[in-house]
């Protein structure tokens, strides 16, 4: 019997985050984060999204795009346990695994008729780098899949509390509304390296067409520069 699953994208999404550095490191932490889902050609059918408008949220299967190449080791190093302490690969969400696979919940917000590339999905709370491939999505189901009695191990115990963020003077003026939200929810979150504590160190981070400059300090972050790209 073959155990060979040949699967391929059924969709992309496109995001904010052209880079892996500063996404939300899950799927939610961000709520104003939004993403949009265009389907591949072939899966540009109205009819497949029938009932869809019903659920509220969804799951998506997605493809570590950048972490295609680069192997696997039955143990790795989670960010939350300081990016130094290491855990077997399938007690973490760790992207270097033995099939880059990932499992987002995000919120449907909009199934938006478009002309060019068919129906495409609207959703919020994304941590996905743009032009993620999508090989599944399915709906978010209350009673099969909130379990608030869940134990969430090593990830609860070494959760963080959430940063104040400031800008410095006149760089507020130089983001657009529309993403202020998102990107202050990024940076409450620390996007830091864990092992990374140089209080004075400068990060620059892309998000939507911006470089966003930061350093954080006393559990503040402060925004220096969102120079245009």
């Amino acid at each position: 019997m073959d155990d060979i699953l040949q699967v391929s994208p059924i969709a992309d999404i496109f995001t904010d985050f052209p880079d892996k550095f500063g996404l939300p490191r899950q799927s939610g932490r961000a709520s104003a984060l939004l993403g949009t889902i265009v389907f591949r050609p072939e899966y540009r059918a109205q009819e497949a999204l029938r009932g869809l408008d019903e659920f509220s949220h969804i799951w998506l299967l997605f493809g570590f795009s950048q972490h295609f190449l680069k192997g696997w080791h039955p143990t790795v190093r989670p960010p939350k346990l300081g990016g130094n302490e290491r855990t077997g690969v399938f007690a973490s969400r760790s992207p270097f695994r033995p099939n880059p696979l990932g499992l987002s919940c995000v919120k449907l917000e909009e199934i938006r008729p478009s002309d060019a590339n068919g129906p495409i999905l609207i959703v919020s709370g994304v941590d996905m780098v743009s032009a993620t491939p999508i090989y599944d999505i399915k709906p978010y189901i209350t009673y099969a899949d909130s379990h608030p009695e869940a134990v969430s191990g090593f990830a609860a115990r070494h959760s963080k509390d959430r940063l104040a963020v400031r800008f410095a003077d006149g760089i507020q003026e130089k983001i657009r509304p529309d993403k202020m939200q998102g990107l202050i929810q990024c940076l409450q979150d620390d996007p830091r390296p864990s092992y990374h504590t140089d209080d004075a160190r400068i990060y620059h981070m892309r998000f939507s067409e911006y470089d966003i400059g930061f350093f954080i300090s006393d559990g503040v972050v402060t925004v220096t520069c969102a120079d245009e790209l």
